[in-house]
């Protein structure tokens, strides 16, 4: 069993139960997906770029990104519908455990003057997104190899049904919010 998900089951249902009085094990937030995205703009002139990115991306997380297209033409920015434009990847599971393990007990640490994350990036239903501006804080991409810092949006959907039992759940799970 994943380390973070037996944690779970031991620690943080038992004490999320009595502080937020649940009569069900079934009501306790729990995680339910992870969304890593990663927008590519650049990706219109050098389709290169695009390919790059889906290896670090899939190198980070452990599971093949989709390709996003664009929705609709916009001439500003010389975009036509269709054209790849970033790329993303769901993780459920033990992936997701184990990606949730890795960012907060590795690579969030290794960002510089890091003084945690600002608690405020809820979204009214208890899922949590946060940006991420380097790749480089993963152990998983190599530095030398790297052609542009490129950065990612997180996503970790729970199933929490306000903010405040969404931020107690991540908080006992381990993710380092600024006080």
């Amino acid at each position: 069993m994943i380390r973070l998900r037996e944690y779970y089951n031991k620690e943080v249902l038992p004490t999320l139960k009595k502080e937020f009085k649940y009569k069900n094990r079934m009501e306790v937030p729990k995680l339910e997906k992870i969304v890593v995205n990663m927008g590519l703009g650049e990706a219109i002139q050098d389709i290169k770029i695009l390919d790059n990115a889906v290896q670090e991306l899939s190198m980070i997380v452990g599971q093949r990104p989709v390709v996003t297209k664009a929705k609709k033409s916009i001439a500003t920015f010389k975009l036509r519908k269709g054209m790849s434009i970033g790329c993303m990847v769901t993780l459920r599971g033990d992936r997701m455990y184990e990606f949730f393990d890795r960012i907060v007990n590795v690579a969030l640490p290794r960002i510089r003057d890091f003084r945690g994350i600002a608690p405020k990036s809820f979204d009214g239903r208890g899922n949590f997104s946060m940006g991420v501006k380097e790749q480089t804080i993963f152990p998983e991409v190599d530095y030398d190899k790297i052609d542009k810092v490129r950065g990612m949006n997180i996503v970790i959907v729970t199933s929490a049904k306000t903010d405040d039992e969404g931020r107690q759940f991540l908080r006992l799970m381990g993710m380092p919010f600024r006080d």
